[in-house]
């Protein structure tokens, strides 16, 4: 499960990937009310996303956020890996092939750790080739199909 502060940033991110072509920055207070972020929480979640290279910011009159590169090059798992370092779903996926749960006596051998390390594997994988650009591609098309059924 994702933290909500990994949940905000990624409804942040796909707002402002929403406004990438306009070139022109968004205010945070146009992103919390939009998303219904909180301000205070999401403009450290925006500084942390710049500080990572994710966006670039503007000051002064017509200041505020944007992405740093196309949405098309920014992948759902970039933005979570900042907030969820690591994102394994046991400590021991994230130790190495030799390391040992204190609870396991086998290792890489057992059976869960097995388990778990696919599902890690195929959840990153989706995670990574999945860009800002294709979900609001996706939601795009969700709301046009929906509107040919009202």
């Amino acid at each position: 499960m994702i933290s909500k502060k990994t949940k905000y940033a990624l409804k942040a991110v796909l707002f402002l990937a929403e406004k990438y072509a306009t070139k022109e920055p968004v205010l945070i207070a146009e992103i919390a009310q939009k998303e219904s972020i909180p301000k205070k929480f999401l403009e450290s979640i925006l500084l942390e996303l710049k500080n990572k290279g994710v966006l670039q910011s503007r000051k002064g009159k017509g200041g505020g956020y944007l992405l740093a590169r196309g949405p098309s090059q920014i992948s759902f798992g970039e933005v979570i890996q900042i907030f969820e370092n690591p994102f394994a779903l046991l400590p021991c996926l994230n130790q190495g092939p030799s390391y040992r749960c204190s609870e396991c006596q086998v290792g890489h051998v057992c059976g869960i750790h097995m388990v778990m390390q696919e599902v890690y594997n195929t959840t990153t994988s989706i995670l990574n080739v999945t860009t800002l650009q294709e979900v609001n591609d996706r939601i795009r098309n969700t709301q046009q199909e929906a509107m040919y059924f009202i």
